[in-house]
């Protein structure tokens, strides 16, 4: 039996891998699994070797507070790879994480192919990544075309599969009744999928909604949370009783309460893909310590922090960043926005010609399982 080891080092990664393998166990079902993941393969029933919480840290400065248990973290998945002996190490997102777990992979076992899904973003920073990558990388696979020049400059096997988020999935429509007043009109918030992050935040987040109840009587606010950090925010919502905020988990209801919402705020991520793929105008807020925005702002080689806004070299999306985001500035954005749908339209067409230029014919996680079933 052929043997695959998924490497992710977040949810967002665990939910992508899982829609990969959903597919390609439909074109090969006799294949034996193990992981680093998170509850999205967990219920495939592939046990992950640890609980992904362990190693999902934002930032220089936690990474550098948590560097033991990250590389002891390391040492373990390289040590369970090396027994479990798989025909392909499929690598998901999170480079600082799984590309190192590759590269040390490759050096004990030169046999296991190397198949990184989500290529890290050196056209942002850090290009010169590129050429150490040849060396334990076999296949990378690109969400956006444009990335393809980087890896083909260094003859790395590239293959450009699309992004997932951009996908037209059907889902079983959902009466959203019993969980939303219908008189109410929703407003869609992301307050990210890690602790720590989360924690940055919520106050925020809360005070803005308490700005925003000032104004309004009509709006209800939803967070969209992971199964990770549910309770955390459930918890806080209770503690600055916010009577009109819930709190979703269910990927199915998700998506169902953001096609329904009249406005997203959401912190900076890929997450606002999602949002733009559902055609609801948004705002995209960010926060971190001092020290990791200085070192970033060093580093970085973009002016934006959003996806859209890179590709089109202008602000589509306003952003909220570091000062500008506290709830005085995203109530007046909201609020300012809300007023003005010509400026949401505007922003919706944008985005709309965007997309068309950066999806793919076919769908990236047909490409993706398509190409790992190659590999085996």
């Amino acid at each position: 039996m052929k043997k695959i080891f998924i490497v992710t080092g977040e949810p967002s990664g665990d939910k992508l891998a899982t829609t990969v393998i959903l597919k390609l166990k439909k074109i090969n079902p006799n294949i034996e699994f193990s992981c680093v993941g998170g509850p999205h393969l967990n219920s495939l029933g592939i046990r992950s070797i640890f609980d992904l919480k362990e190693i999902t840290y934002l930032g220089f400065t936690s990474v550098l507070l948590n560097i033991f248990k990250i590389r002891n973290r390391i040492n373990k998945t390289v040590e369970e790879i090396i027994k479990f002996n798989p025909d392909i190490l499929f690598t998901v997102d999170s480079p600082d994480f799984t590309l190192r777990v590759a590269e040390r992979v490759k050096k004990i076992n030169n046999n296991i192919k190397s198949i990184h899904y989500v290529a890290p973003q050196v056209w942002i920073w850090r290009e010169g990544r590129v050429k150490k990558f040849k060396k334990f990388i076999d296949h990378m696979l690109l969400l956006f075309n444009f990335e393809k020049k980087y890896f083909d400059k260094e003859d790395i096997q590239n293959t450009f599969v699309g992004h997932p988020l951009l996908e037209q999935n059907k889902r079983s429509k959902i009466d959203l009744s019993s969980l939303i007043n219908k008189n109410k009109k929703i407003i869609s918030i992301f307050a990210g999928s890690r602790h720590s992050e989360t924690n940055v935040l919520l106050p925020i987040l809360c005070d803005f909604i308490k700005l925003m109840n000032k104004k309004f009587n009509d709006r209800i606010f939803v967070f969209h949370a992971t199964d990770e950090n549910r309770e955390l925010i459930v918890n806080f919502l209770k503690k600055n009783s916010l009577k009109n905020s819930q709190v979703i988990s269910d990927e199915n209801i998700k998506f169902q309460i953001l096609s329904n919402s009249v406005f997203a705020v959401a912190k900076s991520g890929t997450v606002s893909l999602e949002i733009c793929n559902a055609n609801i105008p948004s705002i995209i807020i960010y926060k971190i310590n001092m020290i990791n925005y200085w070192i970033m702002k060093f580093l970085v080689k973009v002016k934006f922090a959003n996806i859209i806004n890179i590709i089109n070299n202008k602000e589509v999306i306003p952003e909220l960043l570091q000062g500008e985001c506290n709830a005085k500035e995203i109530f007046n954005s909201v609020n300012y926005l809300l007023g003005h749908p010509d400026l949401l339209n505007s922003q919706l067409e944008s985005i709309k010609k965007t997309l068309k230029n950066i999806k793919s014919e076919t769908p990236s996680t047909e490409k993706v399982s398509t190409i790992l079933s190659q590999y085996l």
